[in-house]
């Protein structure tokens, strides 16, 4: 396979992940490199085009990548689902009469709880912050939002003045798949949220058109891994777990609606997952707390 062949098909494979399934920039990046990683692959085995590898050729990458590079199940079972979906993009566009994919098995995933905070330690990461000067408000504001509202923290970096409605309390945010969704918001969020907007963005704000809630010193949107760098000064400040991650927040989110007795559905809505069974890995994290209660608390125990 040539290079220029293999980045063609690549980039047919992108754009219909952007224009026809309406995949987010993100997703679309990962898809394209998990298919060039299988792309070279194959080229150093002689395959031609992805069209002519066979299923053994499947195997033997899944192989590789467990036994010489040493990813982990979760990455492994990623790029295989990428490498399914370049076959169906193949099928649909009448580059390939067979889909070599289809019924490789992928990895067993292990099923990982999420970590999570206490509400103490969401509450001590949040007085973190100097609220006395723009930016520790700034700070303040966004871990309030990103806790709140569960979002992710690419939603809570992209999210613009017209999608914050304070008079009602929402949140309107486009997560994966560019799927809408509007949430509730904490008083004492929209409180800092408030706060920032009045006294805080007017300082940061370089650039007239801009309309991006959250701006960094220079004027502009924060990036995730800004945000990041950020959160990661305050939970070290705040004595917290190093893995602390703004995912971390969400996971936290989660899991304090569920222990204050919310609706599972309920979750699922506001945390915008697509399966049901995605948002259950949260019955575990309550139970694990339940059973610490109760060996904690029962004289039996």
């Amino acid at each position: 396979m040539t290079p220029q062949r293999m980045h063609e098909t690549i980039s047919a494979f992108a754009a219909y992940l952007a224009v026809d399934r309406g995949l987010a920039d993100n997703t679309v990046a990962a898809y394209s490199r998990d298919v060039r990683d299988y792309g070279e692959f194959l080229r150093g085995r002689g395959v031609r085009g992805y069209a002519d590898a066979a299923r053994q050729d499947v195997i033997d990458f899944i192989s590789h990548l467990q036994r010489d590079r040493g990813l982990t199940r979760s990455t492994i079972a990623r790029k295989l689902s990428s490498v399914r979906g370049l076959y169906r993009f193949l099928l649909i566009d009448g580059r390939s009469e067979a889909d070599p994919a289809a019924d490789v098995d992928s990895p067993k995933r292990a099923r990982r709880l999420p970590g999570v905070l206490t509400v103490q330690e969401c509450r001590r990461l949040l007085e973190t912050p100097d609220r006395s000067e723009p930016q520790g408000l700034r700070d303040a504001a966004m871990i309030a939002l990103l806790y709140a509202c569960g979002l992710r923290v690419s939603e809570l970096v992209s999210l613009r003045m017209h999608e914050l409605h304070q008079d009602e309390g929402l949140v309107r945010t486009v997560g994966k798949g560019s799927k809408e969704r509007i949430v509730p918001v904490a008083p004492l969020a929209l409180h800092l949220v408030g706060r920032y907007l009045e006294e805080a963005r007017p300082d940061l704000q370089r650039y007239p058109g801009e309309d991006a809630i959250f701006l960094t010193r220079l004027g502009r949107p924060f990036s995730r891994g800004g945000f990041w760098a950020r959160l990661k000064q305050y939970v070290r400040l705040a004595g917290l777990p190093e893995d602390t991650s703004p995912h971390t927040l969400r996971h936290s989110f989660a899991t304090h609606l569920l222990s204050g007795g919310a609706d599972l559905r309920a979750i699922q809505e506001m945390l915008g997952h697509a399966s049901l069974s995605t948002t259950e890995v949260y019955t575990h994290v309550s139970a694990e707390d339940l059973r610490r209660i109760y060996d904690n608390s029962h004289p039996r125990a």
